[in-house]
């Protein structure tokens, strides 16, 4: 069986997608699943939040994406949470620059995971806060996008921005994608205006709106600093137990027959 491959993305910053991408990461894993993170982005948060030193680095995505090395010789395993992490630093900045010249530019990272796909079940995929050649790396290596998103005005707007930009890879380069759902992170249910966007997101986008809604913690703001996902740093925090349920929402969306048996 070929891994399911998502790229957890959103054009806007801020919105949890790193905290998302290791926390999902365990809790599959806590699952039964053989998970890999993908560190798309130069800041390397992934890599840290999964206790490795992105500094110390020898190889890392960079050098998969530029054909030096494969997954299999890059690919280290998280300290703790049970998954491996295709590490990033800052060497990926270069990675935008040196694949502009190269042949199927787009499609480095979709051709390097083929190599690895049946040794994982899923595959996430931490994108970059802007459209990149990174970005678009993700987008075309991925059968479907989740989407984080803080509940706050200027958030719909972002959604429009990414939605376009889907349509677009679609289009051009990967008929397969499509959103996989949107997950409300940092949710503050005091607050009107969170109430009334995911009232607005439920309305456009239906069932594409997972269920589980991550709360605002302090527990998951901290796990990153101790390079560990909250699930491990502290598996009682709110945050912990949403990522844990959504987990179990997700595999019971894309393995309904796993899911049926289970129960």
């Amino acid at each position: 069986m070929t891994a399911r491959i998502i790229a957890v993305a959103n054009q806007k910053g801020g919105v949890g997608k790193t905290t998302t991408v290791v926390n999902l990461a365990a809790s599959l894993v806590e699952q039964g699943r053989r998970v890999l993170i993908v560190d798309l982005d130069p800041q390397g948060n992934a890599t840290m939040g999964s206790g490795i030193d992105k500094n110390a680095l020898q190889k890392s995505v960079y050098h998969v994406l530029m054909g030096e090395h494969t997954v299999e010789e890059v690919r280290q395993p998280a300290k703790e949470g049970g998954y491996d992490v295709l590490p990033a630093n800052r060497d990926l900045s270069a990675a935008e620059i040196e694949l502009v010249q190269e042949l199927a530019r787009e499609a480095r990272l979709k051709n390097a995971l083929e190599l690895v796909s049946a040794d994982y079940d899923y595959v996430l995929i931490d994108s970059p806060p802007s459209l990149n050649l990174l970005t678009l790396n993700g987008l075309v290596a991925a059968q479907g996008v989740l989407i984080p998103m803080v509940c706050e005005y200027y958030a719909l707007e972002g959604l429009t921005d990414l939605v376009n930009t889907l349509r677009k890879v679609r289009a051009a380069v990967n008929p397969r994608i499509e959103i996989m759902g949107l997950l409300r992170t940092m949710f503050d249910a005091r607050s009107n205006l969170s109430q009334q966007v995911s009232e607005q997101l439920a309305r456009h986008f239906g069932g594409k709106v997972f269920d589980t809604v991550v709360p605002r913690n302090i527990r998951l703001a901290e796990a990153p600093s101790h390079g560990l996902p909250g699930i491990v740093y502290d598996r009682a925090a709110r945050g912990s137990q949403a990522y844990l349920t959504l987990a179990a929402e997700l595999i019971a969306r894309l393995e309904p027959q796993t899911a049926s048996t289970e129960h």
